[in-house]
């Protein structure tokens, strides 16, 4: 059996230093109020069917900035500057919204009321809006304007099983990151209006758990207690295939009663099953693979194999204008590499809910002196196992920094190990103490005050004339392109939405 260290130094440095990043980055436009912007997504944006960086997420109010996936952390990193300073150009030019810079929401319309995303009158424009109409029937509109940031990684000769066993150490150690990265442990009053929660008021401006790190990875977050019944295993691509096809495919009966189509004919979601498409599964970490058009994601991961994961925990960082730092990345990447290393024994039913039983602990008593999870059964202290595992990080560390001829992973590992051991330097920490400090305990002026410095901040960052040239022409392609897809359509919507549902798609 060869040890961690031996798996590093097995490593080729070209390996290493082909890790690729890319970034996916949601975040709602708002008011100079701190209320939801209700405009159309702005049409100098471009398109948000085939804009490749610039798109919504589930609601028209919800941009998503998408960058490439880039060798160098601060290559992706710039990219991702770049994208949010066009769209802040274009927001100034158009008037005074701003894009939130918190991952829990701004004070929100009634449900019905926040706007679903559209993509023009194509069939696969028609089908993502009904796919979100479908999310708004089956867990509400509000939980779907929670906002986050996806980091997808990749490494040189990974093959699905080294993926898939990096995935499920992930899912082992995630409480780590979401201790270090949690940074929404309030929330606006108006988001669990009508839900039962266990949350504390702040003086009436907020709710929040003195403790939490991430409500957004909390029992009010992300969850559904309907796929709170899958069991999906991440021992291999065949069992995960196998499960997800499942409740791609089976009936589900609540999903039933709201019926495909209304009676007056208007569509209510695509399908009845459990899920209606692979990306309706909510995961902390997801395998992926590029599709081709008009294939299903199940498809192309049997048919391809994994490329990358798609990691979905990460909190929007309120103290940065982008979201995330070079620091968090490069962290990100270590964690990663970790993960991917380490032995990673197959998962059972049992460790799958002591798992999830872990993640909301941390979630919402994260900083809680002394708090204790669950590890093979046995009682652990958070802070001593998060230090155990960044402690087996430090050789990875190093070989990132060899083979990057850099500092900086290493850097970036010590100001972690040092967060572990001090609570009250962590993101959430931070919010809350601000939001005491400055802003009356007010969630709403805490993060509108944020949004406006960010605002500040980007604008302020040099801009070109062929920077802006570069991404209208970029805009101007995407709406041409979403044109031609609408003109190419042939076939009536419910025979498209018939065929692209079908469970031979997915084999």
């Amino acid at each position: 059996m060869t040890t961690l260290q031996e798996r590093i130094g097995a490593q080729p440095p070209e390996a290493l230093a082909g890790i690729r990043r890319g970034i996916e980055k949601e975040g709602l436009r708002v008011l100079p109020s701190g209320a939801l912007a209700l405009t159309p997504h702005p049409l100098a944006l471009g398109s948000a069917l085939t804009h490749p960086h610039i798109t919504t997420d589930y609601s028209e109010s919800q941009i998503e900035l998408i960058t490439g996936a880039h060798r160098g952390v601060q290559d992706c990193l710039d990219e991702l500057t770049e994208i949010h300073q066009f769209v802040y150009q274009t927001l100034r030019a158009e008037g005074d919204e701003m894009l939130w810079v918190s991952s829990m929401p701004c004070g929100l319309p009634t449900d019905e009321t926040i706007p679903l995303a559209r993509y023009g009158g194509s069939n696969i424009g028609r089908a993502k809006s009904v796919y979100r109409m479908g999310l708004g029937h089956r867990y509400g509109r509000r939980m779907q304007t929670i906002s986050g940031i996806h980091y997808n990684w990749s490494m040189p000769g990974v093959d699905s099983e080294q993926y898939f066993a990096l995935i499920r150490n992930f899912r082992r150690n995630a409480f780590v990151l979401l201790y270090l990265f949690g940074a929404s442990p309030a929330l606006c009053p108006c988001f669990a209006q009508g839900r039962p929660h266990a949350l504390q008021s702040l003086g009436g401006q907020a709710l929040y758990l003195p403790h939490a790190t991430s409500l957004r990875m909390g029992r009010l977050g992300y969850q559904s207690d309907a796929q709170a019944t899958l069991a999906v295993s991440y021992n291999g691509l065949e069992g995960y295939a196998n499960s997800l096809h499942e409740a791609l495919t089976r009936p589900y009966p609540a999903y039933e009663a709201v019926g495909v189509r209304n009676p007056g004919g208007d569509y209510n979601q695509l399908g009845t099953s459990l899920l209606q498409i692979e990306n309706e599964f909510y995961g902390t970490i997801r395998p992926k693979r590029t599709v081709r058009t008009g294939e299903r994601p199940l498809h192309a991961l049997r048919e391809r194999g994994v490329e990358y994961v798609e990691v979905r925990l990460m909190d929007l960082d309120p103290f940065v204008p982008v979201g995330i730092t070079a620091q968090t990345m490069r962290l990100l990447d270590v964690f990663l590499l970790h993960c991917l290393l380490s032995d990673s024994p197959p998962d059972t039913p049992e460790e799958i809910t002591e798992l999830k039983r872990n993640q909301h602990l941390t979630a919402e008593r994260g900083r809680e002196p002394g708090l204790c999870l669950q590890r093979a059964g046995q009682s652990v202290p958070l802070v001593e196992w998060a230090a155990q595992i960044l402690q087996e990080c430090v050789p990875l560390a190093a070989a990132l920094d060899a083979s990057n001829a850099t500092g900086d992973y290493s850097d970036a590992l010590r100001a972690a190990q040092t967060l572990v051991a001090a609570p009250q330097d962590t993101p959430s920490a931070r919010v809350l103490a601000r939001m005491a400090a400055v802003h009356g305990n007010n969630f709403t002026a805490f993060s509108t005050s944020q949004s406006a410095l960010a605002r500040e901040a980007l604008l302020a960052l040099p801009w070109s004339e062929q920077q802006q040239a570069r991404c209208e022409v970029q805009a101007r392609e995407s709406l041409a392109q979403q044109q031609a897809i609408e003109a190419a359509d042939t076939l009536p919507f419910e025979e498209w939405r018939q065929q692209y549902m079908s469970a031979q798609g997915l084999e």
